[in-house]
């Protein structure tokens, strides 16, 4: 493993444990050259998955994109990064799972967006607004309004969308 400090090639590994709910392994490395320190990790890594963008382009699918738009939807919540990276490993575990190599990105997004509202649903909200292209003030209120008949309907629809959490007093 080339050393971020110095770009020697070698490093020696000085700790391993398993990391994110034992679906990669934590190394702990120090370079022999300069004595620096870091942290890598490894995950499995099923097959290589293409993304099938809305205009037909493909790309490589990225974790770390969908752990970005996570990231970004539940700033200033009250989710720990814990819960967001198994939350991504889930995500990414789903997708490997249906044995395709080929996604289309709205596959990806409809994944987010039932973690989200699970684990936040001001962050599920946030989400919506920029995967649901919300225009103008009025596609809030209609996706608010769903949101709101959503839980009219009852606990098991709720359950299954995760808006049925009461708030701690």
């Amino acid at each position: 493993m080339r050393c971020p400090f110095c770009g020697s090639e070698e490093s020696n590994v000085k700790d391993t444990r398993p990391a994110e709910d034992n679906t990669s392994t934590r190394r702990r490395r120090e370079c022999p050259s300069c004595g620096g320190r870091f942290t890598t990790f490894e995950r499995i890594q099923l097959r290589d998955m293409i993304v099938i963008k809305g205009d037909e382009k493909r790309q490589p699918f990225s974790r770390d994109k969908v752990q970005n738009s996570l990231q970004i939807a539940l700033r200033k919540r009250p989710v720990t990064q814990d819960r967001i990276d198994k939350t991504v490993s889930a995500i990414v575990r789903q997708l490997e799972a249906t044995g395709e190599n080929e996604i289309p990105s709205l596959k990806i997004g409809e994944l987010v967006m039932k973690a989200l509202a699970q684990l936040d649903t001001v962050a599920y909200i946030r989400y919506a607004s920029v995967y649901k292209d919300f225009r103008d003030p009025t596609d809030f209120n209609d996706f608010l309004g769903e949101v709101q008949k959503l839980k009219e309907d009852g606990e098991n629809t709720l359950t299954s969308i995760g808006l049925n959490k009461k708030k701690k007093a």
